[in-house]
Order: structure tokens, then sequence, then C-alpha cells
């Protein structure tokens, strides 16, 4: 019987050894694309795998990170290595967990599961280079809850985890970028780079499919979101937002005042 694409995803997302998990994923991606697996209605158990560490605690509980030491600059290669662990588990989850659906959303979100895994192996040895590994600073867990939050609509997921959470890193990236280069460190911007462009693709998925759901329940997508931001207790963004990559992304320049752009 040809293997299932949601037991392929299920197995990758309940992988707990961050390194394995990177690796099953890309593997189920050329997987996919091959035409080895196979769009069934087999029920799975859908399970994060997550390591013993990191340690999770809230986010007022990280430190100050100082970017002129080299454990500083560790420490916040860490926290961008946690965000892209934790965005495999987050794309291995929007594909298996919603059905039904054009069978693009599952091309799309398989694409970005293998972008995020080689995010997670470039930044993950940019770390060791750094002298540290993933597990050694503690990280928060905010990302994952978010899903957890959104697990019964995709509208919601797509909205929340996609378009605000995700979307927020593209705000983040310049002044992080910044802040590196000032501390001398031209290698992790550079990485850094590579992240940013592929990101802006993928909150650009979440953005397209978003508005595919509202279009089906006739809902006006920009109105709808600022009700959601408040239905949900959910954090807007923090200025200043990356307008260009923002609009790239496929926000508009009236969605971006009223978010406070």
């Amino acid at each position: 019987m040809t293997t299932s694409v949601y037991q392929a995803l299920a197995a990758a997302l309940a992988e707990t050894d961050p390194q394995a998990k990177a690796v099953l994923t890309e593997v189920l991606a050329a997987d996919w694309r091959a035409g080895d697996l196979a769009v069934d209605d087999r029920p799975v158990e859908l399970l994060c795998g997550r390591p013993e560490k990191p340690q999770l605690v809230a986010p007022n509980q990280l430190r100050q990170r100082n970017t002129n030491t080299v454990e500083g600059r560790a420490s916040l290669v860490h926290a961008i290595v946690h965000i892209e662990f934790t965005a495999i588990n987050l794309a291995l989850d929007h594909a298996a967990r919603f059905r039904g659906l054009p069978r693009q959303y599952l091309d799309d979100w398989i694409d970005v599961a293998a972008d995020e895994a080689a995010h997670f192996l470039m930044l993950h040895n940019r770390l060791q280079a750094l002298g540290y590994a993933y597990g050694d600073f503690p990280a928060h867990g905010g990302l994952w809850e978010m899903a957890e939050k959104t697990a019964h609509d995709p509208l919601v997921r797509m909205a929340l985890v996609p378009r605000l959470l995700e979307a927020r890193g593209l705000d983040a990236t310049p002044p992080i970028q910044a802040r590196l280069l000032k501390a001398g460190d031209a290698e992790t911007a550079r990485l850094l780079d590579i992240i940013l462009a592929d990101e802006i693709g993928h909150v650009g998925l979440g953005d397209r499919w978003y508005r595919h759901f509202c279009h089906q329940r006739s809902l006006e997508p920009e109105s709808t979101y600022l009700r959601m931001l408040d239905a949900y207790q959910a954090p807007r963004p923090a200025a200043p937002l990356n307008e260009t990559a923002r609009l790239a992304a496929g926000f508009s320049r009236s969605e971006l005042r009223a978010l406070g752009g």
C-alpha cells in the first residue's frame, strides 16, 4: 500500500530529535514531489514532538542579548533556531490537520516545511560554529501555543500564525541584522537575508490561503482580520513594520495603516 502523506506528516511532526525532524521533513517533501505519497482518509494522531531542551519559559524571562559578546550573539541565533524548529512543526501541522482542501494547499505547506527544515539546519550549523547547540539557552513557546488555539479552523490558523506571528519575523529581521553587522557578524546577517526572502513567500502563502477561506465564507478579509485579533486577544504587530516585505507578502497599504504601520 502506498504510504499516506498524512502518516508521513504525522511521523515527522512527532519526531522529537530536531535534526532528525528536519531530515525527515526534507525526505517527506522529496517523496511528495516524486508522487510516492498518497492522499487518503485514514485518520492520524497529530502530536508535536520536541526535545527536552530548550527549557520553555515566558518571553519576559528571557535575558536581554548582548550582541557584542559571542555568547550574546549565540543566544540571539539560538532564539532564531528555535523559531525555525517551531516553524517546521507549524508547516507540518498546517498540512496534516486540515483536510479536504485543494491539492495546492498540501503542495504549499509541504514545500514550506522543507524550507523551514533547511533554515533550521543552516542556522544550527552557524550556532555550532559559535560554540553552542540548540537547547543551550531557554526559549519561549508562543508560536506553538497559537497553533493549538487555532487548531479548529484553517481560516483562523492562516490569520493568526502565518499572517500574524510569522509576519512579525519580517519586521524583526532587519533590526536584528543591523545589530549583528554592528557587532561584526556579517555571516549571520547574510544567512538572515536568505531566510527573510523565503519568509516573505511563506507569509504570502498564509495571506493567499487566508483570503481564499474568507472568499469561501463571504468575509471581507481585512476587517475580519482586525476583528480576529481582538477576538483571540492576539498581539498586534509592533512598530516599525517592514512595509516593503509585508506589501510583497500580500498586505495592503490601507491594512498596514490600520495595523499601525
